[in-house]
């Protein structure tokens, strides 16, 4: 990305539109996750994921949160980068091997800093879709964007 591709708070509009690319997830991606940050059964054991409470091996909720964060990383162009000041996070949907991630990315405010006039706050909603354009998380984030100098 080039610095004159980067967009700062002036270039943003409500209603503005971030698509992403894909990522696709496999069983071994899940695993390996699981493994390390969220080591529960039916995130780590196609067999014992049965039983367990989605009936098949899941992703962790933290994993799609990550592979979402690269996903807007990578394809929302915000001066600044991606600084987060809070935010709300739903799963709305389990993650399987096999399915192929992408983020719609919303803008649904804008504000400028009070304190800070070098800089605003954005509301963007964040919908990360299935290869079947079902919506498995939802991130509504609060973001710091700078201003143009």
């Amino acid at each position: 990305m080039t610095t004159g591709s980067l967009l700062y708070l002036d270039d943003l509009r409500v209603g503005q539109e971030f698509l992403t690319a894909t990522h696709t997830i496999d069983s071994g991606q899940i695993v390996r996750f699981a493994s390390e940050f969220d080591p529960q059964p039916f995130h780590l054991d196609a067999d014992a994921a049965v039983s367990g409470p989605f009936g098949a091996l899941a992703a962790s909720g933290w994993h799609t949160a990550a592979v979402t964060m690269r996903l807007i990383v990578e394809g929302v162009p915000l001066a600044g980068g991606i600084v987060g000041a809070g935010g709300e996070i739903a799963w709305t949907k389990p993650v399987r091997p096999g399915d192929t991630l992408r983020v719609i990315a919303t803008t649904a405010d804008i504000r400028l800093s009070r304190s800070r006039p070098d800089r605003g706050i954005v509301t963007i909603r964040c919908e990360t879709r299935n290869q079947h354009d079902q919506v498995v998380q939802v991130f509504v984030a609060k973001l710091i964007v700078p201003k143009r100098s």
